[in-house]
């Protein structure tokens, strides 16, 4: 484990952009993407606002040889994909992908390992309801037997494929032609860190040398939004105020909305990244964002319901933290900047406090806590993953990123509102928990010269 592992790519996917630079100059300037839901007519639904990426084209970051296969991927498996060919680009390597055959790649692709953390994706609807209007018996109801015979026939032979989470990894792997280990987290929001944890330890223990992770969700599919509305998590009191509509950390927060995309991170071993980027002749950062030198896992239990709801002390995540900076080998008082999962919704947004009061202690009120759901909503199980972009550009340009709508905010924290700004940031904490229970947390460390 005496293994050192950096950030070396960053591949933001989603609302404020594609690419960490377009994403961090809107970060900066406090410009949010939360507005009207535009994918489909969100009428019937109480929250009709949302944060989605708009002009998105897979094609744009695939091999030509390989853009056949994009008619198999779901927006979920596009957003993926083209967060690590974002990654790959911005980490100069060469690879499959990137390069073709043209030029050997930079790792041995049996070095090259992939984790990528995944949502549910639920089906289109217009390619439903042909096979689903022919499985229906004489009184309408669903037969199936007629589903058997008649239905799934209009569905084609590879439909499957377009819906399952761990095509993802999947295809981002034979692109790239990554032949290490690879595996696929679905853990809601948490699936990102967690994942980024476990291309950690792979590294770590010397069975890969670089590894693509993090994760990407998009829940803009009626019937993926239908469950979220159903969790009573959205905002479905200002429709006609998107702007300020999600408030992290406020008293006035009223629920989150949904976002779409995430983010694809390199991690490389760093005595590996530093022979390739001597040998590369100016093509690779010549300095990586970020060490990660801690993470930890952890899961809520508040049977009272079914972890629905998380522990109001916030145990869980105050566990998950602590075995990051432990591993870190730090306390909390090293800590400069915290990106939390921060989703204003009310029951997270206390339980996140009652965690930080519990780890921090009164030094609390001197961290700045900076969510960025306000500005790109909640990215599902790509949310941690562009959290752990920002965090890592926030250590590399030394600059906390803008915070907006927080002018009430909860007692002890530094998360108010307030312009970006200059600051020296040596460790950095990401953390993220997730529907159903499961916490992750990161320790990122600046890289000295």
């Amino acid at each position: 484990m005496a293994r050192r592992v950096v950030i070396s790519g960053l591949g933001s996917i989603g609302p404020l952009g594609a690419g960490i630079e377009p994403t961090w100059e809107r970060l900066v300037a406090g410009r949010g993407a939360v507005a009207p839901i535009r994918s489909f007519d969100p009428a019937g639904f109480d929250c009709r606002i949302a944060a989605e990426l708009a002009e998105f084209s897979i094609r744009d970051y695939v091999p030509k040889s390989y853009r056949k296969a994009t008619k198999v991927m779901a927006r979920d498996i596009e957003l993926a994909v083209a967060g690590a060919d974002l990654a790959a680009r911005d980490a100069g390597l060469v690879t499959h992908g990137t390069a073709g055959n043209d030029q050997p790649p930079t790792y041995e692709p049996t070095r090259v390992g992939a984790h990528i953390g995944a949502g549910l994706i639920a089906a289109q609807l217009d390619e439903l309801t042909a096979a689903l209007a022919e499985a229906t018996d004489d009184q309408g109801g669903f037969d199936y037997h007629r589903w058997g015979r008649e239905g799934i026939t209009h569905l084609t032979p590879l439909w499957l494929l377009k819906y399952l989470p761990n095509m993802l990894a999947c295809h981002v792997t034979i692109i790239h032609d990554a032949q290490g280990p690879s595996n696929t987290i679905t853990c809601g929001e948490a699936s990102s860190v967690l994942s980024i944890g476990e291309s950690l330890r792979v590294i770590q223990r010397g069975a890969a040398d670089l590894c693509f992770c993090g994760g990407a969700e998009s829940k803009f599919n009626p019937l993926t939004y239908l469950r979220q509305v159903m969790t009573g998590r959205l905002n479905v009191t200002d429709n006609d105020t998107p702007a300020t509509a999600v408030r992290p950390f406020c008293h006035t927060a009223a629920g989150t909305v949904v976002g779409e995309g995430g983010g694809i991170v390199i991690l490389e071993q760093l005595d590996t990244y530093k022979k390739r980027a001597s040998a590369d002749q100016g093509n690779s950062r010549q300095k990586p964002y970020a060490e990660v030198v801690g993470f930890g896992a952890s899961q809520t239990v508040n049977r009272a319901s079914r972890n629905l709801a998380p522990d109001a002390q916030g145990k869980g995540i105050a566990t998950a933290i602590g075995s990051a900076l432990r591993e870190a080998g730090i306390d909390a008082n090293a800590i400069d900047l915290i990106v939390p999962f921060g989703a204003a919704i009310p029951a997270y947004d206390q339980a996140e406090a009652a965690a930080l009061r519990q780890v921090f202690g009164d030094r609390i009120k001197d961290v700045p806590v900076t969510s960025i759901k306000s500005m790109a909503g909640n990215c599902g199980a790509g949310a941690g993953g562009l959290d752990v972009c920002v965090a890592a550009q926030a250590i590399a340009q030394q600059t906390i990123p803008a915070v907006i709508n927080c002018e009430q905010p909860l007692e002890g924290l530094a998360a108010g509102s307030s312009p970006s700004r200059p600051a020296p940031i040596d460790h950095a904490l990401v953390y993220s928990t997730g529907l159903g229970g499961q916490n992750a947390a990161l320790v990122l460390k600046k890289i000295e010269n």
